[in-house]
């Protein structure tokens, strides 16, 4: 039983320590950087735009006819790699000579969720299937470890409405960098400014989350790049969704069909040991198999009389996706959110929930709030706060009409 709590405790712990991974490169020998479709071969003219700054990893040993250089860029050669004139001897697998031209890097943005993956440090396999992201924490939050592949080149624009990006480490080159020094020192080399280019600026902190309660992304004020690139990719509108009203979580791009709670919390709450206790005593259940799970902290902006905005509020929100189809659509995501608020009414004190809402959207239901909780202790402040209110109300109309007050 031991063992058995062991192995459990190191697979948590693995799950929980998911990283940022860049997908692009500008690798020679990746097959789809060249517009031909292929890397060059020997009677080939290899050609590199002259105005293009460029960092390219070279893996092998090449032949060719003729190469293009750019003005401003680098070959990064991996031991054995280099480049040979061609002899011009029959060769079988390239028999008849073209210009190739290198693909234009400049369009890879780091806001773009599509080039992102998100993977175990260790087994470099994606986390678990169950378990996602709304579209602003797709991209590197401020707390996380981005990787960049071992022996491979990339170039990527870093355009930011932020004045500065903050990540927790940036692992390039087969090196981790998770200081601000060691990371001033990468930036002072000579491959960061073909690496990083646009108006942003990364900065590396060294130290993850402080909050138990959990950090919310900070990738809000670059939602509308976000949105742009993974709407770009999907052709430029969001799928029509399956269900009347779908609902629209905060910091994700298109609605869902589904349910979403959102969670008021006390200083007691973590969010670690609740992601935990909801996939362990809920999701994993069989009868659940098809739904997907997203929660973070966000901020919830708030207005007064339903107008004016007012500052916002940190809250837990909780998003569930299924895979049913027309009116079956999110009618298991919903039975499965009518358990996370059964849970709450009865545990959700322990855990540090003061009160939980529900937001409903399936393919035969407009979406709607159709269940909340509050604990006692949470209503009864609420419930002392209006008396108060009430009695200061009555106060000042017993002094008006007593003609104190004018």
């Amino acid at each position: 039983a031991d063992w058995v709590a062991l192995v459990s405790l190191l697979l948590s712990a693995a799950t929980a320590a998911v990283y940022k991974q860049w997908i692009p490169n500008t690798n020679f020998e990746t097959a789809s950087n060249w517009d031909k479709g292929r890397v060059p071969c020997a009677r080939d003219v290899v050609r590199f735009e002259k105005n293009k700054v460029i960092s390219v990893f070279v893996r092998s040993p090449h032949v060719l006819t003729d190469m293009y250089l750019p003005l401003n860029g680098e070959f990064m050669l991996a031991s054995g790699a280099g480049f040979a004139a061609f002899n011009g001897s029959w060769n079988p697998d390239c028999d008849s000579g073209a210009t190739v031209r290198f693909a234009d890097a400049e369009h890879h943005a780091w806001f773009d969720p599509t080039l992102w993956q998100a993977v175990s440090p260790h087994s470099e396999l994606e986390p678990s299937r169950r378990i996602f992201s709304v579209d602003e924490e797709r991209i590197p939050c401020h707390y996380d470890d981005v990787i960049f592949q071992p022996e491979t080149s990339f170039r990527v624009n870093i355009d930011s409405s932020q004045q500065v990006i903050h990540l927790r480490s940036i692992s390039l080159m087969g090196q981790k960098l998770s200081s601000p020094e060691a990371w001033a020192g990468y930036l002072r080399g000579p491959s960061a400014l073909l690496q990083f280019h646009g108006n942003g600026t990364l900065e590396v902190m060294g130290t993850g989350c402080p909050d138990k309660s959990g950090c919310a992304c900070g990738n809000a004020p670059d939602g509308h790049r976000i949105c742009a690139a993974l709407l770009r990719a999907s052709g430029r509108q969001c799928p029509v969704p399956a269900c009347q009203s779908p609902l629209q979580p905060l910091g994700h791009c298109c609605g869902v069909c589904g349910a979403t709670i959102n969670l008021d919390f006390t200083p007691d709450f973590d969010l670690q040991k609740y992601r935990d206790r909801l996939v362990q005593a809920l999701l994993s259940q069989p009868k659940y198999a098809g739904v997907r799970m997203a929660i973070s902290k966000v901020h919830k902006a708030q207005t007064f009389l339903g107008v004016i905005p007012r500052s916002s509020i940190p809250v837990i929100q909780i998003v569930l996706i299924d895979d049913g189809a027309g009116a079956q659509t999110g009618t298991t995501a919903e039975q499965l959110a009518a358990d996370v608020m059964e849970d709450i009414a009865q545990h959700g004190e322990a855990f540090g929930i003061s009160s939980g809402k529900m937001e409903v959207a399936t393919g035969s239901t407009f979406s709607g709030q159709v269940g909340s909780h509050a604990s006692s202790r949470f209503a009864a402040r609420t419930i002392l706060g209006l008396l108060f209110g009430l009695l200061f109300l009555g106060g000042i109309l017993f002094l008006y009409r007593k003609g104190k007050l004018r």
